[in-house]
C-alpha cells in the first residue's frame, strides 16, 4: 500500500474554496459575449439586474431574429446566472426563436391571428396562401393578437396589419417593412396637460385631494376590476395601504383574452389619462414604483408609451414614483396577476398558489396593487364627476358604464362604451348597427374565449358582473364575439379550447392535459358528454388558476345550448 495516495480534508476545502477558471459545462464564446454586452450593456458595479432577464433577451430576439444558443450562454454568464435558469425562462415564451448556432434565423416572422374573430373572417385561408407564396420567410398562426375589430389581423415583424390580404401581406414583406406603425391620433402629453390633464394628480399627491376621499368615490361608484376577476377597486386600495411598505403597483396591460381590444383602443389614442390614473393611485396606496407590463403584440403602443413616459419623467406634474414598462413575451397566461408578477420579476409566467395573495406578498415580496388598465384608465373622470354621476348610468338594475370590445358578425365592431346592463340584442341593435348584411344572430361569447357561450335566446340577459352566472357563463373582460346563423357554436368552442391548450403554462396537470384531452374529443362530430363532463369538471376543480377553471365553460355551454350540434342530449 506504499502507493496509496492521501488527501487531507483541509486540502479538499481549500481546493473547494479556489473560484473555477471557467463556468462548468459550455463555454462562452468571446464574439458571442460581445454581442451580448452591445446590446445590453456592460454590467452595473453590483451585476446586472435579476428581474430585466426577459428585457434582455428580447434585445437579443429582436436584434438576431431569434435566441442563439451561444447567446444564450454568453447572457447567462454576463448576468450571472446558470444556462438552465436562462434558457427554462426563455423557452416558456412563445415569443423568444431559440436556435441552434448552426441555424438560420427566418429574416421576417409574419404571423396571423387564428383566434375566433379572425377566423370567421378568413384567416385560416389567408395562413395556407401566405405560406404557400412567401417561401423565403416564417409565417405562423398565432393565438389573438388584439385586433379582433380588424378581423382578420396579422403581423410582419413588429408592424400590424389591419384587415389583412394576402397582397397586403406580401408587399409589406417584399418591402422589408417590419416596424411599427405611427399612431398620430394619439393625444400626447403637452396637449393632454395643456387641456387641464394632471391637475388632479398634482392635487392628490400635494394632499390638497384628500387620500380617503378619493377612495371612497371609488367604492362609491361601484368601481371594479375590469380585467376580468371584477374585484371592487375601492376596496383592493384600502387593502395595499393597510399593508406595511415599501408598497408596489403591477399593471395589468397584457389583455391576451380572444375578442378583446379595449385598453389598445384607449391606450393608443389617451396615453395620459392611464398615466394619471397610475400616478393617483400610487398617491393614495403610498407606492413607491409602478410596473406597466404591456402585451408584445401592441407594438406601436409601446413605442407610445415608451415616448410619452419620457415626456412625463422631463416635466413632471408631481413627484414621480419609479414607473418601469415591461415587455410581455407572447404568454396569455400572464395576464394571470400573479403569473403575471413572476414575469416581471424575470421569470417563467407560472401562477402562484395563495395564499399569500399579492397584496400582502406580491411583486418582489412586496404588497402590491395590482390592476387592469381600464380601471385605471377610469379614475380621474369618476373623482372629477363623482361617483354618482358614474353610478347613474346602466340599464335594468345594474349600475355604471361598460366598455364593450365587439367583434364577429356585426356591421360596425369595436370598443363601445354603454351602460352596465346592456343586453346583447340592445348592443349590437344600438351600437354595432345590427347585424352584418345577410347574418342573422345565432349566438355569442359575453366574456372572451373563458367566457362561454350563449344562444340567441338569452340575447336579452344584461351583461354585467354577476348577471351571466345562472347561465353558464360570465363577462369577465367584457369581450364579445357574435356568432351568425352561418357560424357553428360548437366550432367556436374548438377554436377556444385549442387556444387554452396552446396557452396553458403546464405547471398543473388538470390544465395541461385536460385542454388537450378536450380539444381532441371536442374534435369529433359526435361528442362522449359523459367524459367531457367528467373532465371539465376535474379540470374546473382541481386546476390552479382562471385558465383551467374556465377553460371547460365552452364544453358546458354547447352540451346545454347547443346539443343539436354535437349528437348530444337535450337538457331537461
Amino acid at each position: 500500500m506504499a502507493n496509496t495516495t492521501h488527501i487531507g480534508l483541509d486540502q479538499v476545502r481549500q481546493q473547494l474554496r479556489q473560484p473555477r477558471t471557467q463556468l462548468k459545462g459550455r463555454q462562452v464564446l468571446p464574439e458571442a459575449r460581445s454581442e451580448v454586452q452591445a446590446l445590453i450593456g456592460m454590467p452595473p458595479a453590483n451585476g446586472h439586474r435579476r428581474d430585466l432577464l426577459i428585457e434582455h433577451l428580447h434585445k437579443l430576439n429582436d436584434h438576431f431574429h431569434g435566441l442563439f444558443e451561444r447567446h444564450i450562454v454568453a447572457l447567462a454568464a454576463e448576468m450571472r446566472l446558470s444556462v438552465v435558469e436562462v434558457f427554462e425562462v426563455a423557452s416558456f415564451y412563445h415569443h423568444f426563436e431559440i436556435l441552434k448556432d448552426d441555424e438560420v434565423a427566418p429574416r421576417i416572422t409574419v404571423r396571423v391571428c387564428d383566434s375566433l374573430s379572425c377566423s370567421l373572417a378568413g384567416s385560416d385561408s389567408l395562413l395556407r396562401q401566405l405560406q404557400n407564396d412567401l417561401l423565403d420567410v416564417n409565417v405562423v398562426p398565432v393565438p389573438c393578437l388584439g385586433r379582433c375589430e380588424q378581423a382578420p389581423a396579422a403581423q410582419v415583424g413588429q408592424q400590424a396589419v389591419a384587415f389583412a390580404t394576402a397582397q397586403d401581406v406580401s408587399r409589406l414583406v417584399a418591402q422589408n417593412s417590419t416596424q411599427p406603425l405611427a399612431l398620430p391620433q394619439a393625444l400626447r402629453f403637452d396637449d393632454y396637460k395643456n387641456a387641464g390633464g394632471y391637475q388632479l394628480a398634482l392635487q392628490v399627491a400635494a394632499g390638497l385631494k384628500d387620500h380617503e376621499s378619493v377612495i371612497q368615490c371609488l367604492e362609491s361608484s361601484g368601481l371594479r376590476g375590469l380585467g376580468g376577476a371584477g374585484f371592487p377597486a375601492g376596496r383592493k386600495w384600502r387593502i395595499v395601504r393597510s399593508q406595511p411598505g415599501p408598497r408596489l403597483m403591477a399593471v395589468n396591460i397584457d389583455e391576451g383574452e380572444p375578442g378583446t381590444f379595449k385598453d389598445r383602443t384607449c391606450l393608443e389614442a389617451d396615453p395620459h389619462r392611464f398615466l394619471e390614473g397610475v400616478l393617483i393611485a400610487a398617491s393614495v396606496v403610498g407606492c413607491e414604483a409602478v410596473y406597466l407590463y404591456l402585451r408584445d403584440e401592441y407594438h406601436e403602443a409601446r413605442v407610445l408609451l415608451t415616448e410619452e413616459l419620457a415626456a412625463l419623467k422631463l416635466n413632471p406634474p408631481c413627484a414621480l414614483p419609479r414607473i418601469e414598462l415591461r415587455r410581455g413575451a407572447g404568454a396569455y397566461i400572464c395576464g394571470e396577476e400573479s403569473a403575471m408578477i413572476e414575469s416581471i420579476e424575470g421569470k417563467r409566467g407560472e401562477p402562484r398558489m395563495r395564499p399569500p395573495y399579492i397584496a400582502e406578498v406580491g411583486l418582489f415580496g412586496r404588497p402590491t396593487l395590482e390592476h387592469n388598465f381600464e380601471t385605471l384608465f377610469w379614475v380621474r373622470e369618476l373623482i372629477e364627476q363623482g361617483a354618482e354621476s358614474f353610478a347613474s348610468q346602466g340599464r335594468h338594475g345594474r349600475k355604471g358604464l361598460r366598455r364593450f370590445s365587439v367583434s364577429g358578425r356585426v356591421k360596425r365592431p369595436g370598443v363601445k362604451l354603454a351602460p352596465a346592463g346592456i343586453t346583447l340584442r340592445e348592443l349590437v341593435d344600438e351600437y354595432c348597427g345590427g347585424m352584418a348584411e345577410g347574418h342573422t344572430l345565432y349566438a355569442y361569447l359575453p366574456g372572451g374565449a373563458s367566457g362561454g357561450i350563449l344562444p340567441e335566446r338569452l340575447a336579452d340577459v344584461p351583461l354585467d358582473f354577476d348577471t351571466l352566472q345562472p347561465h353558464g357563463c360570465f363577462i369577465g373582460s367584457a369581450a364579445v364575439m357574435v356568432l351568425s346563423q352561418h357560424d357553428s357554436a360548437r366550432e367556436a368552442a374548438l377554436n377556444v379550447m385549442r387556444f387554452f391548450a396552446h396557452e396553458s403554462c403546464g405547471q398543473c396537470t388538470p390544465c395541461r392535459v385536460g385542454t388537450e384531452k378536450a380539444a381532441l374529443l371536442m374534435d369529433s362530430p359526435v361528442w362522449d358528454a359523459d367524459t367531457l363532463q367528467d373532465l371539465a369538471q376535474v379540470m374546473g376543480d382541481a386546476s390552479i388558476c382562471g385558465l383551467g377553471q374556465a377553460a371547460p365553460n365552452p364544453i358546458r355551454c354547447v352540451l346545454d345550448y347547443f346539443p343539436h350540434e354535437v349528437g348530444a342530449e337535450v337538457k331537461a
